[in-house]
């Protein structure tokens, strides 16, 4: 049961790793200043879109990777905290034809809430080097 635990995880994490990752790549791909602007346009400070894609970029390839699961996730997850509250919550859970809803954002959430209260060990760099140092501990004990 508990591979099987692990392989959900590692699904999980790398799904959301590359989905964020992707969203953070298209935020500069399509012209950050765009994103600045929007950012202000909906009451933010447009400083604020530089933070939010490189979060997206470095914590979507940490996931990937298997680093920080459970910080980058709790990041990922107040970012979709934000998202709904802020932006999406007054066209809907599904959208109002114009718009998107905050459905993908609510799946988003649910998958970050999952890594940050049980993180993901299986292929993941943070295990190999906390492994490590826990094999050296006990030779050297």
């Amino acid at each position: 049961m508990l591979v099987k635990n692990e392989i959900g995880a590692l699904i999980l994490r790398v799904t959301l790793g590359a989905l964020f990752l992707i969203h953070g790549i298209v935020k500069f791909q399509g012209g950050i200043e765009n994103i600045v602007g929007w950012f202000e346009s909906i009451g933010l400070p447009g400083f604020m879109a530089y933070g939010v894609a490189l979060v997206e970029i470095v914590g979507g390839v940490a996931l990937i990777i298997g680093l920080a699961t459970r910080l980058v996730s709790t990041l990922f997850g107040l970012l979709m905290i934000g998202a709904i509250l802020k932006v999406k919550l007054s066209v809907g859970l599904l959208g109002n034809g114009q718009m998107a809803g905050y459905e993908l954002d609510l799946a988003f959430l649910a998958m970050a809430v999952y890594l940050a209260i049980n993180g993901s060990k299986l292929l993941s760099v943070s295990d190999l080097i906390f492994q490590k140092d826990s094999i050296e501990l006990k030779k050297a004990a």
